[in-house]
């Protein structure tokens, strides 16, 4: 080694001077057969030290290589972003959530982010605020948004994709991954144009609510000997059965304020998802199907053989405009029955009059019968949806964790809450009202949200109540109602 050295001093010095010119030029002319010898001389010894040096050299490289694999497969990480969080990989940070729920849903919330933060070690602060509509626009404008936020309303949703602001969660939660645990309608409603018109999956489901059950006084009903229809050809001859037992089968009532006339939609919307595609429901949301069209215009006739028949609604026709919603159900639990049935969400039987009521001896509730049975069993339901700001891993884990039913099992466990997941365990459910609704929504084979909260506040909670309220109190007739709609809908 010692000769490689002098080797290596030798050119070095032979370059050295050659660089200095002038007056040593002569001197390296004069030097140059004395280092061309010495290096002659040593080269047998420099090619022996190579080679007495090389398998050393091979060795320290293979065991560098050895030593720095598993490293680059320590950083690309097995497993799903949910499965490395767990692992505590992401432990430590932080995720911050916005959505409309305070004080005891806040609570409920924090139930349901609990298994989370224990098994990844990720501190997920949530904010719950009255005026989230506001609040989130303005954090969003200021580039200041939080990194997931709880969106009740797609239509919010589609705004922040359009505009560029939600993060694809189909880039780490592809819809082949989304479909273990969401039947596809549910993944479809979160499908939407991105800032850049491609489609988006702009966020995956937490929670959910359902509008398409008949409630009845079930022991009475038992009494009677009356069956629990399974289509509406037997719900429409069994209404007309109790009709010809001098009864009148159905409690209805819509005056609920400047709202009035929202009831009358959700039966529109129950019925046009029985009896028309999936796809014109969509347009039919968006505008691109009318009101006036033969399929929306078959739906209210559909509707119009149980609301605009005497013999069919408690106090007559005429009552439906002037009954309070709350006290429509009541009737039901006189003795006997002044109405038998009652469509409405699960929330109605907290009007039902008499706490000493137990929900599946005193009273139960059924399925809205299809009417056209190619289109299966859909359910009106309502939802949050979790959307994403910020992509970071952990962000990505808790959106992962929302995506399947452990996301809500917190919650459904404290009550009040349905999961839309496909994974849900139906024990969970704590009243049996509950567990009953979760059953009927798990066996839906298509979901939609209700119409008028999708459309342009001009229509839906506008134009749409109103002319629903006009035809059915018998101001106007159908068609000039829903030619009204559609004359109302904004550019």
């Amino acid at each position: 080694m010692k000769r490689l050295m002098l080797l290596v001093v030798l050119a070095a010095l032979m370059g050295l001077l050659v660089a200095c010119g002038g007056a040593v030029e002569q001197a390296a002319q004069d030097i140059a057969p004395t280092l061309q010898a010495a290096a002659e001389e040593l080269a047998p010894t420099v090619e022996a030290a190579v080679e007495e040096v090389a398998p050393t050299v091979e060795a320290a490289v293979e065991e560098a290589v050895a030593t720095e694999v598993p490293a680059a497969e320590e950083a690309a990480a097995e497993g799903t972003f949910l499965e490395r969080a767990k692992a505590g990989e992401f432990a430590g940070t932080t995720v911050t959530l916005l959505g409309v729920m305070v004080d005891e849903e806040a609570q409920k919330m924090e139930l349901a982010l609990a298994p989370f933060e224990e098994a990844t070690g990720i501190d997920v602060v949530y904010e719950g605020s009255k005026e989230f509509e506001t609040q989130i626009n303005v954090a969003v404008d200021a580039g200041a948004a939080p990194d997931v936020a709880n969106i009740s309303q797609p239509a919010m949703a589609q705004r922040f994709a359009t505009a560029g602001a939600l993060v694809d969660v189909s880039t780490f939660l592809p819809r082949e991954k989304l479909q273990e645990t969401y039947i596809d309608s549910w993944i479809d409603m979160s499908t939407m144009p991105g800032a850049d018109g491609e489609d988006i999956i702009a966020g995956v489901w937490q929670r959910a609510s359902a509008k398409s059950m008949v409630f009845y006084p079930k022991a009475q009903f038992d009494a009677a000997g009356y069956v629990v229809p399974e289509t509406w050809e037997e719900m429409l001859a069994l209404t007309q059965q109790i009709a010809d037992d001098g009864d009148t089968a159905w409690c209805i009532g819509i005056e609920s304020g400047a709202a009035t006339g929202w009831v009358a939609t959700d039966w529109m919307e129950n019925i046009m998802l029985r009896t028309t595609s999936l796809e014109n429901y969509d347009k039919w949301v968006t505008g691109e199907l009318d009101f006036a069209s033969p399929e929306v215009t078959a739906a209210a006739e559909k509707m119009a053989e149980i609301w605009l028949n005497e013999d069919y609604v408690y106090g007559g026709v005429a009552s439906i405009v002037s009954t309070f919603i709350g006290d429509s159900p009541v009737p039901m639990f006189a003795d006997p029955p002044g109405c038998w049935f009652h469509t409405q969400a699960a929330w109605i039987t907290s009007f039902f009059g008499d706490e000493t009521l137990v929900a599946g001896e005193d009273y139960d509730f059924f399925y809205l019968p299809p009417i056209d049975e190619s289109l299966g069993r859909p359910a009106l339901v309502a939802g949050d949806m979790m959307v994403m700001f910020n992509d970071r891993p952990e962000v990505r884990a808790l959106m992962e964790f929302f995506s399947r039913a452990e996301g809500v099992e917190g919650w459904v466990r404290a009550g009040g809450t349905l999961s839309p997941h496909k994974d849900a365990d139906l024990e969970w459910y704590t009243t049996y009202i509950d567990g009953k609704v979760a059953e009927m929504l798990l066996n839906a084979t298509s979901v939609r949200f209700d119409a008028s909260d999708l459309m342009p506040a001009e229509v839906g909670s506008g134009s749409f109540w109103k002319a629903m309220t006009d035809w059915v109190s018998g101001s106007t007739d159908l068609q000039t109602a829903l030619s009204e709609i559609d004359a109302s809908w904004p550019e």
